[in-house]
């Protein structure tokens, strides 16, 4: 069992371990090019589904370039983004204002997914109820990760906190693909993550769901993936709402066509990592989100809250991060 644990792990980290390696982001934007990122993970659907079905190429034109770049995680999406190695794509708003605080040169154009995230405890502390973590050790992906924001939210609401903030829950980043492993050796006692590794972790290493996506922090108003865009390439005309017409395309295709998105993501994943997901894991994980244009600005504003408190921002001004003309305008 555990050997069977552990190849799978080893594949998980395959799938998630390219963080460079399926790079062709150069180093400078042209006018005649746009370096589009995004994570080689479920809740970027709407991204691979346009790349898929060539939607950014219909929407910007023959004469336009299009690069990519994936990314492991929001912090290396936003520092790819401040050296222009990628002008647009989506990422969670965790990173996305935690960069836009500091340098405000970002802006919030779409929605993305909402939900897409649980968290899962691990089977061996028997724990049923979120006030019994208390004293446990929870793996988040990044430190301002997203996922660690909304963790932070649901121990609020039964009066826990992080150590970090003077409580008794200590919050462990480990990449998701490695939260298979922590569980087999009982490293971490649970993991706030997103799909599709809260299904792996249910079901190869004997985690129990404790908040499922529409219960873990703003439930389905839970926003896991934004689309950003770097203010030079909002300066660049026509480019913003071309790439939002594509982004809304597949974000139709996808509600209306389910199993076809399921299996081009699939082949997708596949082709940048050369693991292929069961078609079981993704159709388990496409129940637990929701992908959408909309934003919620409310539930923005409280994540650069909570953020605030826990010290990974000096600020919780944002005004100006969230610029929804573009999306208006993409027919």
């Amino acid at each position: 069992m555990l050997k069977k644990v552990i190849s799978t792990v080893v594949a998980s980290l395959l799938l998630m371990g390219i963080a460079s390696g399926c790079s062709t982001g150069g180093a400078e934007s042209s006018e005649k090019e746009v370096k589009i990122g995004y994570f080689p993970n479920l809740t970027h659907s709407a991204t691979i589904i346009a790349l898929e079905k060539g939607y950014f190429k219909e929407a910007f034109g023959a004469d336009v370039k299009i690069q990519t770049k994936t990314v492991a995680n929001g912090g290396l999406f936003m520092e790819a983004m401040a050296t222009k190695a990628i002008d647009v794509g989506t990422v969670g708003p965790g990173p996305l204002l935690n960069f836009y605080v500091k340098h405000p040169g970002y802006r919030l154009i779409s929605g993305a997914v909402n939900g897409g995230a649980v968290l899962v405890m691990n089977g061996s502390t028997n724990i049923t109820e979120l006030k019994d973590v208390k004293g446990k050790k929870i793996a988040i992906p990044v430190i301002g990760s997203t996922q660690d924001v909304m963790l932070r939210k649901a121990l609020d609401e039964v009066g826990l906190k992080p150590t970090t903030n003077g409580g008794d829950v200590e919050l462990y980043a480990a990449a998701p693909a490695d939260t298979a492993a922590l569980f087999v050796q009982k490293s971490v006692d649970g993991a706030a993550t997103q799909e599709p590794w809260g299904y792996v972790l249910e079901n190869k290493a004997g985690g129990k769901l404790l908040l499922d996506w529409d219960q873990f922090a703003w439930g389905k108003e839970s926003t896991n993936t934004v689309v950003a865009a770097s203010d030079e390439f909002l300066k660049r005309e026509g480019l913003a709402t071309a790439y939002l017409q594509a982004h809304k395309k597949a974000v139709k295709f996808i509600q209306e066509n389910p199993e076809e998105s399921q299996d081009l993501i699939i082949k997708h994943l596949k082709n940048l990592t050369g693991k292929e997901l069961s078609k079981k894991e993704v159709q388990a994980a496409f129940s637990r989100l929701e992908v959408t244009t909309a934003v919620n600005e409310k539930v923005i504003q409280e994540m650069a809250d909570i953020s605030q408190e826990a010290g990974y921002i000096p600020s919780n001004k944002i005004d100006g991060l969230i610029d929804l003309k573009y999306l208006e305008s993409a027919k």
